[in-house]
């Protein structure tokens, strides 16, 4: 077989997916090649008549983490909980859904610096596809407490309706072990503080890697922070995914190198 991939959204043209998708099939020992597929969520039902037809399996990314939900006869217990799907597969003549976002944010967080949710109080901002898996996963690897911090008030409201250790506000007095920035890049206002509750002690992601080094991962660096960009949880997500897709385990830390 050679498989027919390729990442779906938009704007698409800087995406590394593509990269990653043949060096996993090259991993896997198997043939195929990845394109890049732009999309907007206008024209998401192409997802529908694409699959099986022109594409063995898809990396989505925004805006059609949710929209993508519509066409999937079947879904992984994880995207059924946050309702948003980053792959998805052409399975037995139907399209199937997973999300490997939140456990490849986790991978990543383990494999620079040994860190696990165990008992972490963790600080999430931004309510959108990649926080809702971001979330997910820290509760289901035992964190202690996120607080989401977002515009959409709604958003925060059922993320924090979701899950009994996940709030809408800051716990006062304790530290802050983790903050993961979500937010897309040209959204972010200006920068000009770390939270309250940040040490040396914090480990502070942003889920953007363009720019490597964001104004706002720099000034959680400035601070004393350890601090990591998004190509970790890029690689380890695209190995969740690809290893759902072929049936061979795929290696995170080898797709990494391709990217770094």
């Amino acid at each position: 077989m050679k498989w027919r991939l390729g990442v779906v959204g938009s704007p698409i043209e800087h995406s590394l997916s593509p990269a990653l998708h043949e060096a996993g099939l090259r991993l896997a020992g198997l043939k195929g090649s990845s394109s890049l597929v732009e999309l907007g969520e206008q024209d998401a039902k192409k997802l529908g008549k694409w699959m099986g037809k022109n594409y063995d399996a898809l990396s989505v990314t925004m805006p059609l983490k949710r929209a993508a939900l519509a066409y999937c006869a079947e879904l992984d217990d994880v995207a059924s909980r946050i309702g948003a799907v980053n792959s998805l597969r052409w399975h037995d003549g139907r399209i199937e859904g997973a999300n490997t976002d939140g456990a490849g944010f986790l991978q990543a967080l383990f494999a620079t610096f040994g860190v696990s949710a165990d008992n972490l109080h963790a600080v999430v901002l931004g309510s959108g596809g990649a926080a809702r898996a971001i979330v997910d996963a820290l509760v289901a690897h035992g964190v202690s407490s996120v607080a989401v911090h977002a515009r959409s008030t709604d958003q925060v409201d059922q993320l924090s309706a979701a899950y009994p250790n996940v709030f809408g506000h800051m716990l006062v007095y304790r530290p802050v072990d983790l903050i993961v920035n979500t937010i897309p890049e040209p959204a972010r206002g200006a920068e000009s503080a770390v939270i309250q509750g940040v040490t040396p002690e914090t480990v502070a992601v942003d889920v953007t890697y363009s720019p490597v080094m964001s104004a706002w991962r720099e000034m959680y660096r400035a601070a004393g922070c350890r601090t990591q960009n998004g190509l970790g949880m890029l690689a380890y997500q695209a190995a969740g995914q690809m290893s759902w897709w072929f049936g061979v385990e795929v290696d995170g830390a080898e797709l990494l190198k391709v990217i770094s």
